[in-house]
């Protein structure tokens, strides 16, 4: 079984694995080889904090945004959607 956030952010059992990792605390989500991620775990660090998730959809639904390193033309449109207020 592994554990994944639902649209609310509430952990929930699934016997699919998550195709989207996330930060708990950062709020951010992205693929699972992600390279910025996979070097923070390697180091020692995110672990802790790591989260997963079915799809794209129920990670913004939670209210994670895309991750800048693995994302970068969704965190852009994010980005600009911050900058104009939407």
């Amino acid at each position: 079984m592994y554990t994944l956030l639902n649209a609310d952010g509430k952990p929930y059992e699934s016997s699919q694995k998550g195709t989207f990792g996330g930060h708990k605390g950062h709020k951010i989500y992205g693929r699972l080889d992600c390279p910025s991620a996979n070097r923070a775990i390697a180091n020692g660090h995110y672990v802790k904090h790591r989260v997963f998730f079915a799809d794209e959809a129920t990670a913004i639904a939670a209210g994670y945004r895309p991750c800048g390193s693995c994302m970068k033309e969704k965190y852009a449109l994010w980005k600009q959607a911050q900058v104009s207020g939407n």
